[in-house]
């Protein structure tokens, strides 16, 4: 029975390698165009005295004879230059060199200082000063473009473009961000002066794209963007919006008009989409390939509907898949090993659910953790207090205050957690003849420390494949929202910042899946693992639910309900799931819920980590 586990664990482990190498291959297959691109990833300080982290793309008939049109693309808040993977793949093909920056703050660049978000265009202006000085860079064809807070970097990179003496920014393309209507003085102008600027505009955008009464009150919902002075502003130059009130302007075509002896355009692309739907959004991308086309003109035209960056997705999704399996498989192989052997201590067959009392607090006891997990969230989104850190509002010792946010929220519930195991224990699992130490939830103290061994070595094996791997090929594993990167030294420390406030959430959540609620349902065990998955998730599937729903309907979010907090969830959705998988199979093989809950609390931190922002005061 032993060698027949072993032998299963062991092909599961050589399949995830193989996915693993496979999604790195593929992936790199699509981003390098098969091998015409040239894929670098640059760390260099800036003109703003600051490292910045980025990636460069460099198609084979960029020269120093022939130079080519360049582009700078950027994420948005709390997201990194992965992000922006549909774009400078597509970009990338029809013969741009592409730069994807990490924004200060973000990813592997330096921390953004609270009292300095603006610079370097907070590092979009520094990248292209960089690109401007590249021999195969045609310096008369540069643009930007940024999605969200990464087009709010566009809007910063302008004026010091400006007031630079010799201008390189000839094109801007906004994505999910408004352009600057006014000038200082709060008059209509155009401060783009006579650069290309398009912009792609998301109906249901969570943040952006409404106006307001002179008391803050909103006027119009996004989907009613195309007709306020705004847009029609913008799409008239900077005009006054009562002087050109004739003539309404619409969305997807481009206008033009002379600015200082330049033919400049402007173009608004408005989609039925949500802000984060964007930055995997086909007909975005298409959009984006058509207005640089329009603007700085391809070298290798395509029809914008000729769109690979798809398959790059897949590709990394692959690698996720694996990333998971080898959470499960590496440490199970760590297990036959002399170092680990003695916690392969196999849990006892489950029990079958029976029983009036035992029913009640399952079942009753998923419920009430359901509601207080969406209460606690609801309720911390509405807490002062907490949303002066996570918004940097107030200076803090928290570098992270999204990640602080969900940390707090994960330690709420796990502290629910431990209440409601305690209550079980106490009404009627003690009477029933349950074993603390037999379940493991008392494992004696080698043993708790020897898991912690195995949880950490497991973390540093698993994470070495995505190193490795990203070394070797600069792909990472990630779908859409859910990304998991190589990361710089300094990821660690913020990692260990939040891996308490994870620690009380997971260990907890262990415990409770495999030493209080493990049972069959239906004769099934895998039935029962389902039940506590879907539990787990189910009251951020039903904030999201409702958010968007609201939204549809209404077209405005839930009223004290703010967007990104809906957001947010989107990965927590999927992790919160799969980390209850993971909790079941290794304690089925070695009877000890802290080795997962450990292994879950350090891969989950130092994901959060590695893929938001850093503020320091």
């Amino acid at each position: 029975m032993r060698s027949a586990l072993l032998r299963r664990n062991g092909f599961w482990l050589v399949v995830a390698l193989v996915l693993a190498l496979v999604s790195a291959l593929g992936a790199s297959l699509v981003q390098t165009n098969a091998g015409s691109v040239t894929v670098k990833d640059l760390k260099w300080e800036t003109a703003s005295g600051r490292m910045m982290n980025a990636l460069l793309f460099t198609p084979n008939g960029a020269t120093a004879d022939e130079p080519a049109p360049a582009i700078v693309v950027s994420h948005g808040w709390w997201n990194n230059r992965e992000m922006q993977a549909a774009n400078y793949v597509e970009l990338a093909r029809r013969g741009y060199v592409v730069m994807s920056i990490d924004m200060y703050g973000h990813g592997n660049s330096d921390p953004l200082p609270a009292d300095e978000l603006a610079v370097g265009g907070t590092g979009m202006y520094d990248a292209v000063l960089l690109l401007a000085d590249l021999p195969y860079v045609d310096r008369d064809r540069i643009g930007v473009s940024g999605h969200s807070n990464g087009a709010r970097a566009a809007n910063f990179s302008i004026p010091l473009d400006d007031a630079s003496g010799d201008p390189l920014i000839a094109s801007v393309l906004l994505v999910d961000n408004d352009p600057v209507y006014t000038d200082a003085d709060g008059a209509y102008a155009n401060v783009y002066g006579a650069r290309d600027v398009g912009l792609i505009q998301a109906q249901y955008d969570e943040f952006f794209f409404r106006s307001y009464s002179p008391e803050g009150v909103p006027l119009t919902a996004p989907r009613d963007y195309l007709g306020t002075p705004n847009a029609q502003s913008f799409l008239h130059f900077g005009a006054a919006p009562e002087d050109v009130a004739d003539e309404v302007r619409e969305q997807g075509t481009v206008y033009t008009e002379s600015i200082d002896g330049t033919e400049a355009m402007r173009v608004i692309y408005s989609l039925p989409q949500t802000h984060p739907w964007t930055t995997i959004s086909s007909t975005a991308v298409g959009h984006l390939v058509d207005f640089f086309e329009e603007s700085l003109g391809a070298p290798q035209p395509m029809d914008a509907g000729n769109q690979l960056w798809q398959l790059k997705e897949f590709f990394t999704a692959l690698g996720l898949i694996a990333f998971g399996i080898l959470l499960v498989t590496v440490p199970r192989a760590l297990l036959e090993t002399r170092a680990f052997r003695a916690l392969a201590v196999p849990a006892a067959p489950a029990a079958a659910l029976s029983g009036r009392i035992p029913a009640i607090w399952f079942w009753g006891g998923l419920v009430v953790s359901v509601v207080i997990s969406g209460w606690s969230y609801i309720l911390l989104s509405q807490t002062p207090a907490v949303l002066g850190i996570t918004f940097n509002v107030v200076p803090s010792i928290v570098p992270q205050g999204s990640i602080f946010f969900i940390g707090v929220w994960a330690a709420i519930n796990g502290l629910a957690a431990l209440v409601l195991m305690a209550g079980a224990y106490v009404a009627f699992a003690k009477k029933s003849g349950m074993d603390l130490r037999a379940v493991g939830v008392l494992p004696g103290w080698r043993s708790f420390l020897h898991g912690i061994g195995l949880a950490l070595t497991t973390v540093v094996l698993v994470y070495a494949v995505v190193f490795v791997l990203d070394f070797l090929f600069k792909t990472d594993f990630r779908l859409w929202v859910i990304g998991v990167k190589w990361f710089s030294v300094d990821k660690i420390g913020l990692a260990l910042f939040v891996l308490p406030l994870f620690l009380i959430y997971f260990v907890a959540n262990s415990v409770a899946i495999n030493a209080f609620n493990r049972f069959t349902i239906a004769g099934r065990e895998w039935v029962n693992t389902a039940i506590l998955a879907i539990a787990n998730s189910l009251a951020p599937v039903v904030l999201v639910v409702a958010q968007y729903t609201v939204f549809a309907i209404s077209g405005e979010l839930i009223p004290g309900f703010g967007g990104i907090f809906s957001i947010w969830l989107f990965p927590v959705i999927v992790i919160l799931a799969v980390t209850a998988i993971i909790s079941r199979k290794l304690y089925r093989a070695t009877n000890n819920p802290y080795i997962a809950g450990f292994l879950n609390a350090a891969i989950v931190a130092l994901i959060s980590v590695s893929n938001s922002l850093v503020i320091t005061y």
